[in-house]
């Protein structure tokens, strides 16, 4: 608390009462005159929605006109109707004033989309009685020089709340707190009329301090580990009537099962702390530019593993000798140094009880490769099953119980701890997938948390009051001061408390750029000493798409792809992506080709590839995007494009976007494929010719890799991908199951392949194009030759790209100083191939289905030879690339990458 004085509810309910004024009731005024076809949408009394924005204290923000006489009217207990023309019910009002002039800049500047709006003031003497207006139903009313009532809407409060408590209550500690042997529990609800704490049976009244709006209550220390609900009492407008909901913490530390109710637990109680929590060592910190990730299900990791003692569990992390852990450690050693989990707080998508979730009821091994069956089979389960992608938020900063051994109380936070202990042990460092752009419910649903306790406030509103969905879910609003809060503290808790080392923000370009960075400053602030963690050591990157109600900064300074350059805060750049797969992930035709999928140089049958000169081009761009890609992404570094242009990055053209838009080394994370879209091996069946060998579909999924593990700047890798995984063409498997999803460590199991046709919800379009390659006598699985040596050839690469320092550039200017593409824009550039000159190294991209002959004037005389761990490494046909040092020429097998190290 703030120390703030304090109010209880009954003080909230005696001075809703004392400061009424007349009231007006439908009866009182005439009926209102026909409105014409014209009338805008704005000025339509409707209740239902909230066109109104109240912004701060003093100012409401609405379009409608000026004109006539404005008036915001509160009913403690709501029942305000539009009947007969006119407003019925009980209310009390606020008297408003036009602004001439609308908004201040001041205020456009921080509401920009409502820069249009008219503007209002609220007389100063109805100003002591704001707080009370918030608690009850709101309606912003016109009427005409007549009375005639002319516009009403709701009421949206974001800003009001914001000015009035945001100071204050973001310095609050919310959620459970213990000190001196006591136990309090506090909750942000400013609009609440009444709050009190169910626990233990009993119903506790809780005490509201005014300055902050927060609720909290102290009891024994033997509310510890007691299962809590808050029974707040509040006006809902998604039901515009007051209710009185029994939610959990959203600043919960602990669950029972299924989410029911929160548990006061304190995570700093040894009792939690697994055996050499307190003495952790890590592996060593790898600096975000240099990083290379892997992209983990925890559920895929080990659901079919079964050398694994604790499938599809946090426990399975610490099962040393299975296939799984053998095969992470190995990517460790080649270099990896981070395991990026998807979502592992709790969600609300999976039921948590093992009892509880169905497994599919059919032989799922005896269908066809091509069968229908699989997918109909598993889908018919899926709202019940134990697999999802867990992008649902529930509770932000509790981890998930389907993944635990025993979903009722702590033992999730032990397990969780003890799977960060076993990666950590195995050499790597741990990154959450974290989701904070929605949450799994919003309104009076089952499932919503945040908007029972502050209806309105933690979800983006549209224009007319309706919860904005953009994300595909019901979207949150960090530029709000309290959701903002949430984020900053939830993050801190992971880092401080489960020893995360990362995290990956989901849909970040639906954030504030201000949000995130003020997540940077609040882990730079952890220190070993103090907080048992290095908080600058830990990496930040995300997803900045520009899309949706805020693209284009229309609500706020985006954390997105251009806006994040520069911060330290790396975000996913798709460009070299779309090159080397080809189209997007959108395509109707999923066999448009791209550089690592045979585009002219071995062309496929599909006619949206377009005729040979229009392939050859498009190559060519997509070779200039891969080549920016391989700088970092970099926004200024200067090459001669394809077309013989001298061009910087930021000029070559992505999709009407610049391709290049980072400011250093770090900003962008390069990747070939992740859990979203297709798998790599999925995108290669579709695009590569039909008849092209198990063997060569290998070497062109090591070949895509390498564009993004010998990038500059992080990379990220589906986990599988290096074994050719496969989930047997699903471009969504978000519900697919464990059948789609699982990934096979043991080459023997297969890849994933030929497991029948994708669900039909997001892939049945698909269909025509996927069936004839799963049948048996379409495209042929990869064997265990294939497999592994896909992956034996990627850790080869790995190896060169974490030892060569060249490859770890930390500024621009390092890398314009040392990297060059030297036949970029000549006639000596081949379609297919990328030659690129890094410091000491030369590496050669053929992806052509031909051996190629590189010729570099620049290097004549200097000896070259293969790099090499290359050279005496597992990809044998790799060996036989070579140079000829008289004429500088570099030949290079096909669908191969060579590194060659000049001999100084």
């Amino acid at each position: 608390m703030t120390g703030s004085p304090r109010r209880t509810a009954v003080t909230v309910a005696v001075a809703l009462l004392a400061a009424t004024v007349p009231l007006t009731t439908a009866a009182a005024l005439p009926p209102a005159p026909a409105r014409s076809a014209a009338a805008g949408q704005a000025d339509v009394p409707d209740l239902a929605a909230s066109r109104a924005q109240w912004i701060d204290r003093n100012t409401l923000a609405w379009d409608t006109g000026t004109e006539g006489t404005h008036t915001l009217l509160y009913a403690p207990h709501g029942g305000l109707t539009v009947k007969d023309g006119d407003i019925g019910g009980t209310a009390h009002r606020l008297r408003l004033t036009p602004a001439g002039g609308g908004l201040t800049d001041t205020q456009k500047a921080k509401y920009p989309h409502l820069k249009d709006y008219a503007a209002f003031t609220v007389a100063p003497r109805d100003r002591a009685r704001i707080r009370a207006a918030l608690t009850g139903q709101l309606v912003a009313a016109a009427r005409s020089a007549d009375g005639t009532l002319r516009a009403a809407t709701g009421v949206q409060t974001q800003g009001v709340l914001d000015d009035l408590y945001g100071s204050a209550a973001t310095r609050a500690t919310l959620g459970p707190r213990f000190e001196h042997g006591r136990t309090t529990l506090s909750v942000w609800a400013p609009t609440a009329q009444r709050v009190s704490l169910d626990i233990g049976g009993r119903t506790v009244p809780m005490h509201r301090d005014r300055a902050s709006g927060v609720w909290s209550v102290t009891g024994p220390g033997s509310w510890s580990g007691k299962a809590y609900r808050y029974v707040v009492k509040v006006w809902a407008p998604s039901v515009r009537r007051v209710v009185t909901n029994q939610v959990t913490d959203p600043y919960s530390t602990a669950l029972t099962s299924d989410s029911a109710r929160s548990l006061a637990v304190d995570l700093g109680d040894p009792a939690l702390a697994p055996e050499g929590w307190s003495t952790l060592r890590k592996p060593r910190a790898t600096p975000l530019r240099d990083a290379q990730i892997q992209e983990l299900h925890i559920r895929d990791f080990s659901v079919e593993d079964r050398t694994s003692a604790h499938r599809g569990t946090y426990l399975a992390f610490t099962d040393r000798n299975s296939d799984g852990m053998r095969h992470l450690r190995r990517l460790a050693r080649a270099g990896t140094s981070y395991v990026h989990l998807l979502p592992a707080f709790d969600f609300g998508t999976v039921p948590e009880r093992a009892s509880d979730r169905p497994a599919p009821d059919c032989d799922l091994p005896s269908y066809a490769p091509d069968s229908e069956e699989q997918q109909a089979c598993v889908s018919r389960g899926a709202a019940k099953d134990a697999y999802n992608w867990g992008y649902d938020p529930l509770h932000y900063t509790v981890p998930e119980g389907s993944y635990a051994s025993d979903p009722e109380g702590t033992g999730r936070t032990v397990e969780f701890r003890r799977m960060v202990q076993g990666l950590n042990g195995s050499g790597l460092r741990t990154v959450m997938d974290v989701v904070y752009n929605h949450t799994v419910a919003s309104g009076q649903a089952d499932k919503s948390v945040l908007d029972k306790i502050v209806p309105g406030y933690y979800q983006r509103l549209a224009a007319d009051g309706t919860v904005a969905t953009s994300t595909c879910c019901a979207n949150t609003a960090p530029e709000n001061a309290m959701m903002g809060k949430l984020v900053v503290d939830s993050i801190v808790t992971w880092a401080r408390e489960y020893k995360v080392d990362g995290f990956r923000f989901d849909l970040m370009g639906h954030h504030p750029k201000a949000n995130i960075l003020a997540v940077r400053r609040a882990l730079d602030a952890l220190t070993v000493k103090k907080d048992g963690v290095d908080g600058k050591s830990i990496v930040l990157y995300g997803e900045g798409w520009n899309f949706g109600e805020v693209a284009d900064d229309a609500r706020f300074v985006q954390a997105t792809q251009k806006n994040m350059a520069g911060t330290g805060v790396a975000t996913f750049s798709d460009r070299s992506r779309d090159a080397l797969r080809g189209g997007g992930p959108f395509d109707g035709d999923p066999g448009v080709q791209g550089f690592a999928t045979g585009l002219y140089t071995d062309p496929n049958s599909s006619k949206a590839n377009g005729t040979p000169a229009e392939q050859k081009a498009r190559l060519l761009h997509y070779q200039d995007l891969i080549k920016v890609g391989l700088t970092g992404n970099l926004a200024g570094f200067r090459f001669t494009d394809s077309a013989g242009r001298e061009v910087r990055g930021s000029e070559v053209d992505y999709n009407g976007a610049p391709a290049g838009y980072a400011a250093a080394p770090g900003d962008a994370v390069s990747y070939a494929d992740a859990h979203d879209n297709e798998s790599l091996y999925d995108a290669l069946v579709f695009k590569l010719p039909r008849g092209t060998t198990a063997a060569d579909r290998a070497r062109m999924q090591v070949l895509a890799m390498a564009t993004a593990s010998l990038s500059q700047g992080p990379a990220l890798s589906q986990a599988g991908t290096d074994l050719l995984r496969s989930k047997s063409l699903d471009r969504n498997s978000f519900d697919s199951g464990d059948w789609f999803n699982a990934i096979h460590w043991n080459c023997r199991a297969g890849n994933g392949f030929g497991r029948g046709l994708p669900p039909a919800a997001d892939n049945k379009d698909k269909w025509p194009y996927a069936k004839p390659l799963l049948a048996s006598s379409g495209i042929s699985a990869p064997g265990c030759a294939e497999i592994n040596g896909a992956s034996a050839a990627y850790q080869d690469l790995l190896k060169i790209r974490t030892t060569e320092p060249a490859f770890s550039l930390a500024t621009g200017g390092q890398v314009q100083s040392a990297l060059s593409f030297p036949l970029s824009g000549t006639a000596a550039e081949t379609p297919g191939v990328i030659t690129m000159r890094l410091g000491d190294l030369v590496v050669v991209f053929n992806a052509s289905p031909r051996e190629q002959r590189q010729r570099v004037a620049s290097v004549e005389a200097t000896r070259y030879a293969l790099h090499g761990v290359q050279a005496s490494g597992a990809d044998r046909t790799v060996k036989s690339a070579t140079y000829e040092r008289s004429s500088g020429t570099f030949t290079v097998p096909a669908r191969t990458v060579a590194v060659f190290k000049a001999d100084r």
